[in-house]
Parts: structure tokens; sequence; C-alpha cells
């Protein structure tokens, strides 16, 4: 199968054809694996900006673009009806850059468009006017690019050449359009560069950009490509990515940030792959997260990225609170963990015994079941505090009340009960369990060589002392990913303190590879400019974060009704469906179960498929927001953006009780919703019934 190679593009282009012309698009390239290519008539055509350039026939509607790679290799970059196919040929190019070593596509047609209709204008009004060539072409912009870079005057006019220029070259345009220096651009989007690069040999240069073209090993890995196109195009790893991910040696704990579609997590699926291909057997590499969803679907991605059943082997994909509950379990008897309904009713009848304090007001007030339980989660189970001598003196950063003395012993006591009360039911909490863990963890051989950790902004104190326990200090020990803009729970963490040192380790992605302009600008409103910190104890920002695509404007509807609304979802579901967007490759997210459980059985009762992972259904994803983390959809839906359900009511500390408390509530909230909207590809929806959510921002 190494006589076709295939191209990044054509995976969501192939996902959109109709069944019979998958089918014709398959027995196409069963052709080039039977050498017998010359039987498809791979044509040349008059006019191609590129003399590598060959269609191939299809069915008698749609071809396939082609291009010959030299050594009787071919790449199969897309396929389109006939006259598509023919414009999208003649107008491309492709190139090897002489400092990457990389190839690239360039609409050369497109360029000269543009170079012909935009007016020139003086070096000073310039966009990168300021930017010498030596430094353009340091960071790879191809000497023949200059003039037209001269007479670019704004963004607007940068962004209008999305899908002409070379990624790679846009990319590093678009980093110091963003304001970052031409260094920070050259750490954060280049790889290393090269010389003696031979700008001919496209066959080498392929092979340099594992992130555009993929060398197929034979017929098993394809058909495991196409059962699941969708998937598998969200494996591919852009040039920094691939840099954090195959470096061969961290000397120690490595933390990767990037807010939502900068691929941090097909960043950790190939590093994991990466170590567990260098393993020997008996050996294994820890890939865990926040959730068992998460788990779920970071165990499907992983089966897409590697068809080696040895390296799967060495991989272990669990949530961090079954593994914290599988090494309790093999230490003793099995625990029997609290859920939140037992904990909330324990608080509450904790919090009716009066714990008071003084509030902003001056005034006497009684502490809430929520305070308590946040008390308890973030400082006294955060800091292990095994007495009141501890708690009294024991910091509270970034808990808005302040107590005096006799009022945290009030307040310890309290919680002391709740703990007692759990205690005698013989039952333990998922942070309680993950102290345990970790206890038992320090007692014997660590059991992982290497630890990938994804979604870390959401892990509590006790499951980040449980992750350093279950591998040893060294090289390559832990790698790291989160991004504290998409923290949607309670936990804020300094790894410094939990003796995981990052420093000079630390690496950040700014290029948002999933999610369209128009979607981030949206999505990126809604956060607010609340300061963030991030694990590393250093101020968190989204300067230079920056889309890559460009695409249609969210939709917003509003309506008098949920039943409105709710047959306005079917309509909008059934259409993409029409249009042969994969049901899988759909969301509709949602603020509550409640809200979940309705539109499941509206959209079955319209007979449209809605998954079901514990039936193993595929079909349309329907979820809370909070489901929604680590996922991401061609089309999304977001519906119910209600007044009165986001924010979440019981989500909010009371203002008048502790505003510190809720804002920080309010900002979690703000949180779940740009985590929700940044879900969503390449169309964004969104409804809600009576007046909307005060934290959805005005579309332009």
């Amino acid at each position: 199968m190494a006589e076709l190679a295939i191209g990044r593009d054509f995976l969501p282009a192939y996902a959109r054809l109709q069944r019979p012309v998958q089918r014709a698009v398959e027995a196409a390239i069963s052709k080039f694996a039977e050498h017998t290519h010359a039987g498809l008539h791979l044509e040349k055509l008059v006019g191609a900006r590129d003399d590598n350039i060959r269609t191939i026939r299809i069915d008698q509607f749609y071809r396939g673009v082609v291009l010959s790679l030299g050594a009787e290799r071919y790449a199969l970059l897309n396929v389109l009806p006939h006259d598509d196919a023919i414009t999208f040929a003649v107008s491309r190019r492709f190139t090897v850059n002489q400092v990457l070593g990389v190839l690239e596509m360039r609409d050369q047609a497109g360029i000269e468009e543009f170079t012909r209709t935009t007016p020139p204008r003086p070096a000073e009004e310039a966009l990168f006017g300021r930017v010498s060539t030596a430094d353009l072409r340091r960071l790879g912009v191809d000497a023949d690019l200059m003039p037209l870079l001269r007479v670019i005057a704004t963004d607007r006019q940068l962004e209008s050449l999305a899908g002409r220029l070379p990624e790679s070259q846009l990319d590093a345009l678009r980093g110091l359009a963003s304001g970052l220096s031409v260094e920070e651009v050259r750490l954060e989007v280049l790889r290393e560069t090269l010389s003696g690069v031979d700008t001919d040999d496209l066959l080498t240069a392929a092979r340099r950009t594992p992130e555009r073209i993929a060398f197929v090993s034979g017929p098993v890995e394809l058909a495991a490509i196409l059962a699941y196109p969708f998937d598998v195009w969200r494996t591919f790893l852009h040039p920094t990515q691939r840099d954090i991910a195959y470096r061969p040696t961290y000397s120690g704990p490595a933390l990767v940030t990037g807010s939502a579609g900068t691929g941090k997590t097909v960043t950790g699926l190939h590093r994991a792959v990466f170590l567990a291909e260098r393993l020997p057997d008996g050996e294994k590499v820890l890939l865990t997260t926040f959730t068992r969803a998460l788990a779920d679907a970071l165990t499907r991605q992983l089966y897409r990225l590697t068809t080696d059943p040895a390296v799967r082997a060495r991989i272990d994909v669990i949530g961090v609170d079954k593994l914290a509950y599988e090494i309790v379990a093999r230490d003793s008897r099995r625990p029997t963990v609290a859920d939140s309904d037992t904990i909330d009713q324990l608080c509450d009848a904790a919090a009716k015994n009066g714990p008071t304090y003084i509030n902003r007001a001056g005034h006497v007030a009684t502490v809430s079941a929520a305070f308590l339980k946040h008390e308890w989660e973030q400082v006294v189970l955060a800091r292990q505090l095994t007495d009141l001598a501890a708690y009294r003196d024991a910091p509270r950063r970034g808990r808005g009340t302040g107590l005096r003395a006799n009022q945290r012993e009030q307040v310890w006591a309290a919680i002391d009960s709740v703990s007692r009360e759990l205690a005698k039911r013989r039952l333990r909490t998922h942070t309680q369990l993950a102290d345990d863990a970790a206890e038992i963890a320090r007692r014997s051989p660590a059991p992982y060589r290497h630890v990938v950790v994804d979604e870390g902004q959401d892990l509590h104190p006790a499951q980040w002392r449980l992750l350093r326990a279950l591998a040893a200090p060294g090289p390559n020990d832990m790698f790291l990913l989160a991004d504290p803009h998409q923290r949607i729970y309670d936990s804020h963490v300094s790894l410094a303190q939990l003796g995981i040192e990052v420093r000079g380790r630390t690496r950040r992605l700014t290029v948002n590879y999933r999610t369209t302009h128009e979607i981030l600008d949206l999505s990126v409103k809604v956060l607010g400019g609340d300061a963030t910190i991030g694990l590393d104890g250093q101020d968190d920002t989204l300067r230079g974060y920056r889309s890559i695509t460009r695409g249609g404007m969210p939709q917003r509807s509003a309506y008098d009704s949920r039943d409105g609304e709710c047959e306005a979802l079917i309509e909008r579901v059934g259409t993409w469906l029409d249009h042969g967007v994969e049901p899988h490759a759909i969301g509709v997210a949602v603020r509550t179960g409640q809200l979940v459980k309705s539109i499941r059985r509206i959209l079955t009762e319209a007979h449209i498929p809605v998954a079901d992972d514990k039936r193993g259904i595929d079909g349309v994803h329907v979820a809370t927001m909070h489901r929604m983390k680590g996922l991401e959809f061609q089309c999304l839906a977001v519906v119910g953006l209600d007044a009165g359900i986001l924010p979440a009511p019981h989500a909010l500390t009371s203002a008048t009780e502790d505003p510190h408390a809720h804002r920080q509530d309010l900002q979690r909230e703000r949180c779940l919703l740009f985590v929700a909207l940044t879900r969503a590809r390449d169309v964004l929806y969104l409804s809600h019934t009576g007046a909307p959510s005060p934290l959805l921002p005005a579309l332009q």
C-alpha cells in the first residue's frame, strides 16, 4: 500500500460523501494497492499551476485529485464533484519549504487574484512593514510572497488569504499580526529548521509532513482509517504539536497548556503512544483524565491512532477516580463511594448546627452547606488537614470569606461531623480515596514508567498526589495537559507545592485547529476579563490564541416555548444529516440532565439516531455541558440557553453570603459555556426559550 498516501483534507471530504461514492473511492484506492493505477487514467491538466497534479475518475460525477510525489508514489488529496475537482487541481501548487523542509500547498490562483485586486500600500501602512525580509525568511515565509506581504494592511486582508497561503507560513504571519515577536513565533509555530533542503524532493518533504500526508502501511490500516474518517482526521498533528509530542526526552514533568481546540488531547495521545513504543514489555504508560467519559473517549481515539496490539497493551487508559478506587480495592476490601446527594445531605445537617461568620456588611451570617462542602474539599482535604490546630493555622487562598479563630473552630466542628458520619457509614469520597490510594502507592514500587494526564486543570490536589506517586521521578515521568480557561470544577492547585516541578518544561499551544475563527471569536467573549491562574502558579492569558480556519457565523434563535425550540432542533439536526454529516459528528449540549433526557426522547421520537454508549448505539451525542468536556463535533447545537438555566442557580454561592465565591462560581459557569461552544468544529447553532442567558454574548 506504499504506492498511495492519504492527504489530511481527503478524510473530511470522504466522510461527507454518500455511501455509493465512498465505495467508488475505495475501489479506486484498491487499484493503487493492486499496482493497476495506470487504469485509473491519471490525467494531467491543461493550465495547472503544478506539473505534479493529476486527477482520477471516481465515477461519472466525482473525481479524485492526486499529487505525484515521485518514485511511483502518489497522495490522494481530495474527492470532489467533477468541475470542483478540476478547479481545485489547476489552482493548487505544492512546494517544499526551504527552511522547514516540509511539503506545503498553496492556492496559487487565489494568490494571483489577491495580488491583482489589492491596491498597493505605502510600506509604513503595511501590516508587516516593520518585520524585515530576513526575519520573515527565518520564519519560513517564501521569498516570492514578499511583494504580496508588503501590501497587506489589515488583519482582515490577512485572513482573506486563509486557504490560499501555505498553512505554516500563514500561521507564522498570524502570530506576528496577533502581537507575538519574531522569536515568540519561531518558538511557538516552527519546528526545528533544516539546512540543505532539496526543494525538488516532494516525497521526502511529504514524509516530513505527517500533519498533512499519511502514508498508509497496508489495506488493514486503510480500512480502519476509512471506517472512521472524521475520528482519524482528528489524530493528525500539526508541527508545533508534533515537536512537543515526539521530543525524545523531558528531564522531568512537562506541562502543555493551551485553550480549547489547540490539540492538547491529541498531543497527549501521540505522546503516550510514542512513549509506549519505546518501552520493553512489562512496563506501562498511564493515560488518565478527570472523568470516566473522557477516559472512554481517549480509549476510542487511542484505537484510531495505533493498531499495534503490543503498544496498546502498554497503555492503561483509566479515569483518575476509577484508578484510585481500584488501587484501594486491591489493597483491602472494596470501598463504598459516597454519592453527591449523601454528601449534600450531611453538609445540610451540619450547617443547621449554626457555624457563623461576619459577612462583608459586618453582620453575623450562618455558614451555608455549600460553604462547608467547598471548605472541606478545597482547604481541609486539599491540604490534608487532620486536626483543628492544623486547620486554625492553614492559609485559605481563594476562599473569599475570612474566618476568625473561634469561627474556624465552629467550621471545623461542622466539617469533622460530616467526616465522622461518613466514616460511621463506611463511606469514602472520591477525594478521600485518592489520598488513600496515594498512600498505598507510596508503599510500593511505582507501577508506571510514564504518566500522561489530560484535562489537568480540574484535578484536585489529592488526585495530583496520587498521580505523582504512580511514577518514579525522572526523565519523561509526567506529561501534563491543562487549560485553566476550561476549569469547570473548584480545584485550584500549584503543581510545585505538590512536588511536581515544571519550570523550564512548560510549552504553550496558541493555534486553534478545531474551531473556526467565527466560532472562536464568540466563545472567547464568554470568558470575560477575569485573570486566570495556571497550574504553574503564573497568570495564564489568551495572548496569541487564534484560529486557522474561517467559516460561517454561529446562528442563534429565540423561541417562545420549549416545544418550538425542540421542533427547530429536530429540523436543524435533520438538515445536517441530510447533508451527509455522520451522526456521531453531531452534538447537542445543554446545561441540565433533565434537558438531556427530554431532548434524547424528542430526537428518538423524530427517528433521529441518538448515541447510547451502554448499548453500543452510534448516533447524535446529547449530553450536559460538563460531559462535553474533551469532545468535538463537526456540527454542534447548544440549546436551552435560557436566563433561568444558565448560570445554574444551584451552582452559584449567594453574592450576599460571599461575593468572592459568587464571582468564582459565575466565572466557572462562563468557563462551562466556553467549553460547550468550543466543541464545535464547523457549525455552531445556539437557541433559548424566553430571555437569553446573561452569559451569552450578542452575535455581530
